[in-house]
């Protein structure tokens, strides 16, 4: 019988969550053992939080533009204790004392390999790299800072650009490889196989 602690986990999110929704699977085939989703925190209404409502997920909806929105988001997430934090198509900038305080513990996920195409969103990122006529494109996944797109390499997993790649089916042969690694990167760092 295992006994340990759920492994805590808080999802930031801003769009429809897609690579939540295949946590959300993983977590119901019985593959994300000893994981809890403690709550999603967006900071707009979006198809993310439908997710966590019908999986019976807290959700905390805060206005992204009110001034007090940081210091609000500190709080939410101090309130869940979280052992790790992962942002999910969040599309908003983290502040550095959130940041400091939860140091190792905020993943995010960028759909390009880094240090390539840093700092740009989805869409624009796949119209860059295609654009760039790069042959390959993937994702990575990294300690998220204060400095965007910067934080240390995690995970990163590449797929070739074929001679007639689109932005839409890149983008989803990208998010095939985000749905199958992001789960297995929470694992990671709920077996201690990531540590600073």
């Amino acid at each position: 019988m295992n006994s340990r602690k759920p492994f805590r986990v808080v999802i930031l999110a801003s769009t429809n969550g897609t690579d939540f929704g295949a946590m959300l699977a993983e977590k119901r085939d019985g593959k994300l053992k000893n994981v809890e989703f403690v709550g999603l925190i967006a900071n707009k209404d979006c198809g993310a939080v439908e997710r966590a409502k019908s999986a019976g997920v807290p959700t905390f909806v805060l206005n992204g533009k009110a001034e007090n929105f940081h210091a609000e988001l500190l709080e939410v997430v101090r309130k869940l204790e979280p052992d790790l934090i992962c942002m999910v198509g969040y599309m908003k900038f983290l502040r550095k004392d959130f940041c400091a305080e939860f140091e190792n513990k905020i993943l995010n996920i960028h759909p390009s390999l880094l240090p390539k195409f840093a700092g740009k969103m989805d869409g624009s990122v796949h119209a860059d790299v295609l654009a760039a006529g790069e042959k390959e494109s993937g994702m990575t996944i990294h300690l998220a800072t204060a400095e965007v797109d910067a934080g240390a390499i995690i995970c990163q997993k590449e797929v070739k650009i074929w001679d007639d790649e689109t932005v839409e089916s890149l983008r989803e042969k990208i998010q095939n490889l985000e749905k199958k690694w992001y789960p297995e990167v929470i694992r990671w760092f709920r077996d201690g196989k990531i540590y600073f």
